[in-house]
This record gives structure tokens, sequence and C-alpha cells, in this order.
């Protein structure tokens, strides 16, 4: 090795100053074209530096996700401690919470949400009533948000993110996700008050299993848990709420917002009794750590999907810290929030200025795509009206030219469709807007054009 090294070396020297001196030669707007790299392979390629593209290679042990469960990485349960157990149950729940808003920050959900294995095999968790709720209803949130982007059609902005790399979005009972949520978190607020009822020295009605072994712990257990699963339930509310043709689930996505917001806030206070029990195992810095406990969290493994579906890029990717997380969805539903108070019975005048407004805090990719759904269904404003009877009132036209008459005019068709074009764009994020208003503004002049002619 020793012997073949200069040589090795000397390589590498040659071929950098070869590429120097062909790079200096180079004129702007020329290309290398080498031989079998053809432009479709050119414009596949990686990114280098790009952090979603080019993250850096992480080694992993693990060939496959059936020998990272035969090697314990997921086991199930969690510990043969149940109240390691129940730590583990959180650490993983709060891994998740940021996994999911890195996904939203445009990464890749393979290497993010689902470089969980309990999510991967989802059915080794029905012995885990706990888990196995909170691994259903997380599943039926990422696909509600996928369906929401993929409609909108805003996922352009971001190729990855609607990607599904062949991962088990959709299974069978997923519609019930909520029931058998609602079925747990009820179980754990009988404990809760059982708790309650036990510190006032008052007699306990019922029977009910501990979710742990230590009665010291337990009512901040119940605590931690119930805020972490009712935030995950309203959220999901707040998707589908939202999703309700002509606006119709608004106000009640805005209770559910303010439920979410609250939750948060337990969410933000239980830290510091889970970090108080790391029960002797390594903490991360407070700062980077993706769980409140600061314990790192069993059952990931963000690189076995590298082989699970080839179009993954072979990286690792930076996951948000728990705290970033908790900043990231307040600014989320603050968003949403404000999509939510939108009036569907404002004129296009006022929706336009409405928009203005709503991108002044430079919202992401879920909440620009939520208000595009609600401002465009169908072709028509709010799913109520189309845009040429819209135009035709803005104009004055007489009434006895609406109808089916105006709708012929051609003048009136390629301007409504300007309009939701228009819309479009301003849902757009900063850089695509100014790429996409560029382009639409010949279409606007040649219109200009045919008014005056």
């Amino acid at each position: 090795m020793l012997l073949t090294l200069p040589l090795y070396i000397n390589n590498i020297l040659r071929t950098y100053t070869s590429l120097y001196l062909l790079f200096t030669d180079l004129q702007d707007g020329q290309l290398i074209h080498g031989e079998n790299f053809s432009l479709f392979a050119a414009m596949s390629a990686l990114e280098i530096m790009d952090p979603k593209m080019d993250a850096g290679v992480e080694k992993c042990g693990y060939y496959s996700i059936e020998e990272a469960i035969e090697n314990n990485v997921a086991p199930v349960p969690l510990s043969l401690n149940p109240t390691l157990d129940v730590q583990r149950v959180i650490d993983v729940i709060d891994h998740l919470f940021s996994c999911e808003a890195t996904w939203y920050k445009g990464h890749t959900l393979a290497q993010t949400v689902f470089s969980c294995i309990y999510l991967l095999r989802i059915e080794r968790t029905s012995s885990h009533a706990l888990l196995h709720s909170y691994c259903r209803i997380m599943r039926a949130t990422c696909n509600a948000v996928i369906s929401v982007v993929s409609d909108s059609r805003t996922h352009e902005e971001e190729d990855l993110f609607t990607m599904a790399y062949g991962l088990p979005l959709k299974g069978e009972g997923d519609e019930k996700c909520l029931s058998i949520l609602n079925s747990v978190e009820e179980t754990i607020s009988r404990q809760l008050r059982a708790c309650k009822a036990q510190s006032l020295k008052k007699k306990q009605l019922e029977d009910i299993e501990p979710l742990q072994s230590n009665p010291d712990l337990e009512e901040g257990y119940c605590r931690a848990l119930l805020c972490r699963l009712r935030f995950r339930k309203h959220y999901y509310l707040v998707l589908t709420s939202m999703k309700k043709p002509q606006g119709k689930g608004l106000e009640l996505a805005r209770k559910h917002v303010a439920s979410c917001l609250s939750e948060l806030t337990h969410i933000t206070k239980s830290q510091e009794f889970l970090r108080a029990l790391s029960y002797g195992f390594h903490q991360d810095d407070i700062q980077s750590s993706t769980t409140a406990s600061g314990c790192r969290p069993i059952g990931f493994d963000a690189s076995l999907n590298n082989r699970f579906s080839a179009p993954t890029p072979p990286r690792a990717t930076h996951i948000l810290s728990w705290k970033e997380a908790v900043s990231y969805f307040q600014k989320l539903l603050s968003d949403l929030d404000f999509v939510c108070s939108l009036n569907t019975d404002l004129v296009l005048d006022d929706v336009f200025c409405f928009i203005v407004q709503f991108q002044k805090p430079q919202p992401d990719l879920v909440a620009r795509a939520h208000l595009q759904i609600l401002l465009i269904q169908d072709g028509k404003l709010y799913g109520k009206e189309f845009f040429h009877d819209i135009i035709s009132r803005e104009l004055g036209l007489p009434e006895l030219t609406k109808g089916k008459e105006h709708q012929k005019n051609e003048f009136i068709v390629q301007l409504g469709q300007l309009i939701i074009n228009l819309l479009k764009i301003l849902c757009a994020n900063t850089a695509w807007q100014r790429r996409k208003l560029g382009k639409i503004l010949q279409d606007w002049s040649v219109l200009s054009l045919q008014v005056h002619a």
C-alpha cells in the first residue's frame, strides 16, 4: 500500500491539472460532453452541496428492514421495563414529530418520517395499542398532506415532497385511525383521573392498569402522552376539515388549530419532566436533540430506505431538532389559521390583497397548498362561482349577455384562465413567483393588445 500511494496521489494531481486546463479554456455557455453521458443523465445527476440531495454519506450496518428487526433495532414492546417502555414510546413520537417537520421543509418522505421501522412494518405494533394508534394516524396524516399538495400541484417547487418510493403509505383500517386513537386517549385520561383522585386521597372507583410501574411518575407520563396524542388528533382534523369543499370546514378547522397550539404549549412544558428521567442513557445536546427527553430514539434508520427504494438519494438527511420542530409547527399552524380566516364572500380584488398579506411571513409549502385548493376548486372561486361569471360582473356586462353567451367569448375565457394562473402563481414561493410572473406578463400583454385592437 505504501508503494502504490505516491502513484495514486500522482494520478489524482494529473486529473485535477487536466480538469483545470480544460475549464480555463471553456467559454460562457459551453458544456463538457463526456462519452455515454447524455443530457438526460446530466439533468438526473445529484447536485453537489445541495443539503437535500447531497447531505453526506452515512454508513449503515443493516441491508434490509428484516435484518434490522432481527437485530432488535425496533423491539415490541420497546422495553421489558414498563417505565422505560413508556419513555421510549414518547421518544419515538417526538422523533417522528421532528421528522415530519423536516419532511415539510422539502426533504424526502423516505428519509424522514418513513425512516421509522415501526411505520414500515406497522402490523408488528398491533400488540402495542399506544404505539400502534400513533403510527396509524401518522400514516393517515402523511396521506392527507400528500393529497392536498399533489392536488394543488405546488409540489413542482419540491419534486421530492410527494414521491412515495413504494413506501407503505396506505393500509387497511387507516380510515379508523381516529377511533383507535380516541380509545387509547380515553384509557390514558382515565388513568390520569385516577392519579389525581389518589393524590387527593379519594377512593379509586375503577381498577385501571397503570402505564408503568412507578406511581410517582404516572401522572407526569400521562400528561406527556395525552398532549402528544391530542395534538396529533387535532392536527389531523385540521387537515381533513380544510379539505371540505367551498370552505365549509374553515370554522371547525380554526377551532382545531387553536387546540393544536394549546397542546403544543403542554408538549413544551413536558420537556423538563422528561429530561429529568434519562435513566442513565446518553443525552444529546438540548439544542440538537430530536426528542424532548434528549435520549436517542430506537426504531429508526434513515439509510435502510436507500436500498428499499432505488430512487431515494443514497444520503442521510439532517433532521430538525425537537425545539426547531416545535417552532416550525407553531408557525405552520399560525399560517393555516390565517388561511382559515379567509371570508369566502370576498370579491376578487380583496382575494388578491389577502394573498399578499398571507405571503408576507413566507409560509411553507403545506399552508400555501391549502390556500390554493381553497381558492380554486373545479375552476371556480371557492368552488362556488365560475371565473367567467366573476369577470363579466367586474366588466359590467349587461345581464342579457351573461349566461352561456359570454362563456363562448374567447377574450373572457382567456382572461379567466389568466386569473386562475395568477392565483396559482401568487400561492407559490417567492422564487417561483418571480420566474412564473415573468412568463405570464407576455400573456397579459397579448390580451391587452386584443382589448385595444
